[in-house]
Protein backbone atom coordinates (compact mmCIF):
# COMPACT_ATOMS: atom_id res chain seq x y z
CA UNK A 1 0.00 0.00 0.00
CA UNK A 2 1.50 3.55 -0.53
CA UNK A 3 1.34 6.01 1.52
CA UNK A 4 0.79 10.12 0.34
CA UNK A 5 2.60 10.96 3.13
CA UNK A 6 4.86 10.29 6.16
CA UNK A 7 2.55 11.25 8.78
CA UNK A 8 -0.20 9.27 7.09
CA UNK A 9 1.80 6.16 7.24
CA UNK A 10 2.67 6.57 11.19
CA UNK A 11 -0.83 7.59 11.89
CA UNK A 12 -2.12 4.11 10.04
CA UNK A 13 0.48 2.36 11.52
CA UNK A 14 -0.49 3.53 15.34
CA UNK A 15 -4.46 2.25 14.13
CA UNK A 16 -2.76 -1.38 14.18
CA UNK A 17 -1.67 -1.42 17.50
CA UNK A 18 -3.71 -1.44 20.91
CA UNK A 19 -0.85 -0.43 23.54
CA UNK A 20 -0.64 3.21 22.55
CA UNK A 21 -3.32 5.94 21.13
CA UNK A 22 -2.55 6.76 17.55
CA UNK A 23 -1.39 10.35 18.45
CA UNK A 24 1.41 9.08 20.65
CA UNK A 25 2.82 7.05 18.03
CA UNK A 26 2.71 9.18 14.98
CA UNK A 27 4.28 11.66 17.24
CA UNK A 28 7.01 8.79 18.10
CA UNK A 29 7.15 8.11 14.60
CA UNK A 30 8.06 11.61 13.22
CA UNK A 31 10.39 12.07 16.43
CA UNK A 32 12.26 8.97 15.17
CA UNK A 33 12.31 10.45 11.50
CA UNK A 34 13.40 13.41 12.63
CA UNK A 35 16.05 11.65 14.97
CA UNK A 36 17.29 9.94 12.03
CA UNK A 37 17.64 12.57 9.67
CA UNK A 38 20.44 14.56 11.83
CA UNK A 39 22.08 11.73 12.38
CA UNK A 40 22.28 11.79 8.39
CA UNK A 41 22.94 14.91 8.65
CA UNK A 42 26.12 14.64 10.70
CA UNK A 43 27.65 11.91 8.71
CA UNK A 44 26.93 13.52 5.25
CA UNK A 45 28.49 17.07 6.88
CA UNK A 46 32.01 14.79 8.47
CA UNK A 47 32.10 12.64 5.19
CA UNK A 48 32.28 15.88 3.01
CA UNK A 49 34.62 17.69 4.93
CA UNK A 50 36.80 14.33 4.68
CA UNK A 51 36.15 14.04 0.66
CA UNK A 52 37.07 17.84 0.33
CA UNK A 53 40.05 17.83 2.08
CA UNK A 54 41.52 14.44 0.42
CA UNK A 55 40.40 15.90 -2.99
CA UNK A 56 42.35 19.50 -2.11
CA UNK A 57 45.31 17.81 -0.86
CA UNK A 58 45.11 15.60 -4.31
CA UNK A 59 44.72 18.33 -6.63
CA UNK A 60 47.62 20.78 -4.81
CA UNK A 61 49.94 19.46 -6.82
CA UNK A 62 47.97 20.25 -10.70
CA UNK A 63 47.53 23.93 -8.39
CA UNK A 64 43.60 23.24 -9.11
CA UNK A 65 41.23 24.02 -7.04
CA UNK A 66 37.75 22.37 -6.18
CA UNK A 67 35.39 24.34 -8.64
CA UNK A 68 38.37 24.07 -11.39
CA UNK A 69 38.26 20.42 -11.42
CA UNK A 70 34.44 19.60 -11.11
CA UNK A 71 34.76 22.16 -14.44
CA UNK A 72 37.36 19.81 -15.57
CA UNK A 73 35.55 16.71 -14.97
CA UNK A 74 32.11 17.81 -16.67
CA UNK A 75 34.43 18.53 -20.04
CA UNK A 76 36.01 15.45 -19.49
CA UNK A 77 32.69 14.28 -20.16
CA UNK A 78 31.41 16.20 -23.20
CA UNK A 79 34.08 17.40 -26.25
CA UNK A 80 33.05 20.85 -26.13
CA UNK A 81 31.55 23.51 -23.82
CA UNK A 82 30.79 27.24 -25.25
CA UNK A 83 31.36 29.94 -22.55
CA UNK A 84 27.44 30.58 -21.48
CA UNK A 85 26.84 26.61 -20.12
CA UNK A 86 30.34 27.09 -18.53
CA UNK A 87 28.42 29.81 -16.50
CA UNK A 88 25.56 27.90 -16.14
CA UNK A 89 26.86 24.72 -14.96
CA UNK A 90 29.23 26.53 -12.20
CA UNK A 91 26.76 28.83 -11.10
CA UNK A 92 28.82 31.90 -11.99
CA UNK A 93 28.21 35.15 -14.07
CA UNK A 94 30.06 34.97 -17.38
CA UNK A 95 32.39 37.26 -16.47
CA UNK A 96 33.54 34.69 -13.09
CA UNK A 97 33.62 31.69 -15.81
CA UNK A 98 35.87 33.36 -18.08
CA UNK A 99 38.41 33.89 -14.52
CA UNK A 100 37.66 30.41 -14.33
CA UNK A 101 38.79 29.46 -17.42
CA UNK A 102 41.59 31.77 -18.12
CA UNK A 103 43.66 30.18 -15.33
CA UNK A 104 42.93 26.03 -16.22
CA UNK A 105 43.92 27.91 -19.84
CA UNK A 106 47.29 29.15 -18.43
CA UNK A 107 47.54 25.85 -17.14
CA UNK A 108 47.23 24.43 -19.90
CA UNK A 109 44.36 21.50 -18.59
CA UNK A 110 42.02 23.88 -21.45
CA UNK A 111 41.75 25.64 -24.83
CA UNK A 112 39.48 27.74 -26.09
CA UNK A 113 38.70 28.78 -29.84
CA UNK A 114 35.78 30.60 -31.55
CA UNK A 115 33.05 28.20 -33.15
CA UNK A 116 33.01 27.82 -36.67
CA UNK A 117 29.25 29.15 -37.17
CA UNK A 118 29.97 32.18 -35.58
CA UNK A 119 33.30 34.14 -34.19
CA UNK A 120 31.86 35.45 -31.81
CA UNK A 121 30.92 32.09 -29.85
CA UNK A 122 33.88 30.95 -27.43
CA UNK A 123 34.22 27.14 -27.59
CA UNK A 124 36.06 25.30 -24.46
CA UNK A 125 37.61 21.91 -24.84
CA UNK A 126 39.76 20.25 -22.19
CA UNK A 127 43.36 18.71 -23.19
CA UNK A 128 45.01 15.58 -23.06
CA UNK A 129 46.95 17.29 -19.55
CA UNK A 130 43.72 17.70 -18.16
CA UNK A 131 41.69 14.35 -19.50
CA UNK A 132 44.74 12.91 -17.38
CA UNK A 133 44.56 14.67 -14.23
CA UNK A 134 40.58 14.13 -14.16
CA UNK A 135 41.30 10.32 -14.56
CA UNK A 136 44.39 10.40 -12.24
CA UNK A 137 41.82 12.11 -9.55
CA UNK A 138 39.26 9.70 -10.58
CA UNK A 139 41.34 6.27 -10.13
CA UNK A 140 41.98 7.43 -6.64
CA UNK A 141 38.07 8.44 -5.54
CA UNK A 142 37.75 4.75 -7.15
CA UNK A 143 39.95 3.45 -5.28
CA UNK A 144 38.82 4.99 -1.92
CA UNK A 145 35.51 3.74 -2.79
CA UNK A 146 36.70 0.24 -3.02
CA UNK A 147 38.41 0.59 0.10
CA UNK A 148 34.74 1.32 1.96
CA UNK A 149 33.04 -0.92 0.03
CA UNK A 150 35.27 -4.10 1.28
CA UNK A 151 33.81 -3.51 4.68
CA UNK A 152 30.54 -4.52 2.80
CA UNK A 153 28.55 -7.85 2.83
CA UNK A 154 27.61 -7.99 -1.20
CA UNK A 155 24.05 -7.04 -0.81
CA UNK A 156 24.65 -3.69 1.58
CA UNK A 157 27.14 -2.71 -1.58
CA UNK A 158 24.19 -2.93 -3.69
CA UNK A 159 21.70 -1.43 -1.47
CA UNK A 160 24.23 1.70 -0.79
CA UNK A 161 24.57 1.87 -4.78
CA UNK A 162 20.79 1.82 -5.27
CA UNK A 163 19.92 4.38 -2.23
CA UNK A 164 22.90 6.37 -3.88
CA UNK A 165 21.26 6.17 -7.28
CA UNK A 166 17.97 7.04 -5.69
CA UNK A 167 19.18 10.37 -4.45
CA UNK A 168 21.03 11.38 -7.13
CA UNK A 169 18.40 11.29 -9.44
CA UNK A 170 16.48 12.86 -6.79
CA UNK A 171 18.87 15.49 -6.61
CA UNK A 172 19.30 16.00 -10.60
CA UNK A 173 15.51 16.37 -10.32
CA UNK A 174 15.21 18.69 -8.03
CA UNK A 175 18.02 20.92 -9.62
CA UNK A 176 16.65 20.67 -13.25
CA UNK A 177 12.89 21.07 -12.88
CA UNK A 178 10.68 20.10 -16.17
CA UNK A 179 8.69 22.48 -17.49
CA UNK A 180 5.19 23.31 -16.59
CA UNK A 181 3.18 23.42 -19.82
CA UNK A 182 0.08 25.80 -19.46
CA UNK A 183 -2.77 25.27 -21.19
CA UNK A 184 -4.09 27.41 -23.75
CA UNK A 185 -7.37 29.41 -24.00
CA UNK A 186 -8.93 27.06 -25.73
CA UNK A 187 -7.95 23.69 -23.30
CA UNK A 188 -9.10 26.36 -20.26
CA UNK A 189 -12.77 26.54 -21.80
CA UNK A 190 -12.89 22.91 -22.59
CA UNK A 191 -12.20 21.68 -19.32
CA UNK A 192 -14.20 24.06 -17.42
CA UNK A 193 -17.56 22.86 -20.23
CA UNK A 194 -16.46 19.40 -19.69
CA UNK A 195 -16.48 19.99 -15.33
CA UNK A 196 -19.63 21.84 -15.68
CA UNK A 197 -21.23 18.78 -18.11
CA UNK A 198 -21.65 21.39 -20.75
CA UNK A 199 -19.32 19.36 -23.71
Amino acid sequence: MAFDTLREHFSLSALKTGTVTATQLTLDGMGQFRADAEELSRIIMEMQRCFVLHLCKELAPGNVSFPQFFLLAALDQKEVLTMSEVAQKMGHTTAAASGLVARLENLGYIVRSSAREDRRKVMVCITEKGSALVRRIRGEMVENVMKVMAHLTRGEQRAWLQIYNKIYDYCQNKDNPQPVRRKSRRGMLMSRRFENGTH
